[in-house]
């Protein structure tokens, strides 16, 4: 969704939104604007565009870094935030309900599960931003403003290490991302997903050749959506 057709479609709200955004590349404007775009293709229903349009621009008002202990409040936090913005915006309570839980449930770290379409949808597009092109680019910069490596050079795949995306951002591919096109919610976000994860695997892999550390099978099982504890095939 381009920003013309938000604004003409939501114009005050926009403006407000426009406001709460920092300087994080990867819950900007323009990640809202594409989570809106793929809101609506994922979802198992029409939904009302202005509703569309509400919650992603809401969907990350409050954005609680990745390293704080608040990190599992954020959607809740920013669904409170939506909840007192958007009667102003002409919004009636049922529509605000639906937004505001929508909003809530969206959230990955939080784990829970949407009961509405459009919360369902939400949260699929959420989650399509971590994989693909825009997924890695997003990995590596919230892994850069945390201060994180970007990866273990003594230990890059984690044999000897517990995982620890907070501080290298390869084990974050790990701890969720080559996990996120099974717990999809959508058959249009399944589809999508794992389009995008081959991108992630062919990342992984070219980094293993370029360091000249192979990737162990235990990770290879998860880069390839494989229980790692299964006996080899």
């Amino acid at each position: 969704m381009r920003l013309d057709e938000a604004r003409a479609e939501l114009p005050g709200l926009v403006a407000e939104v426009l406001e709460l955004f920092d300087d994080d590349p990867g819950h900007d404007l323009s990640h809202a604007l594409r989570v809106a775009t793929w809101t609506v293709r994922v979802a198992e229903e029409e939904l009302p565009k202005r509703l569309v349009l509400a919650a992603a621009l809401l969907h990350d008002s409050v954005n609680v870094p990745k390293n704080s202990p608040d990190r599992a409040r954020a959607s809740e936090l920013s669904a409170a935030l939506a909840r007192e913005l958007l009667p102003r915006h002409g919004f009636p309570p049922g529509e605000v309900a639906l937004v505001c839980d929508a909003i809530r449930d969206h959230s990955h770290s939080r784990g829970s599960l949407p009961e509405s379409a459009l919360g369902r949808a939400l949260k699929d597009a959420d989650r399509l931003e971590a994989l693909g092109a825009l997924g890695l680019c997003r990995t590596l910069s919230t892994g850069a403003r945390m201060g994180a490596r970007y990866f273990d050079a003594a230990d890059p795949w984690a044999e000897r290490r517990p995982l620890d995306d907070l501080a290298f951002s390869v084990d974050h591919f790990f701890t969720k991302l080559m996990g996120l096109p099974a717990r999809m919610l959508t058959p249009r976000g399944r589809e999508e997903a794992c389009r995008r994860v081959e991108l992630l695997r062919s990342f992984l892999q070219a980094l293993a050749r370029e360091i000249d550390v192979a990737v162990p099978p235990a990770r290879r099982a998860v880069m390839e959506g494989r229980d790692p504890e299964a006996p080899p095939e």
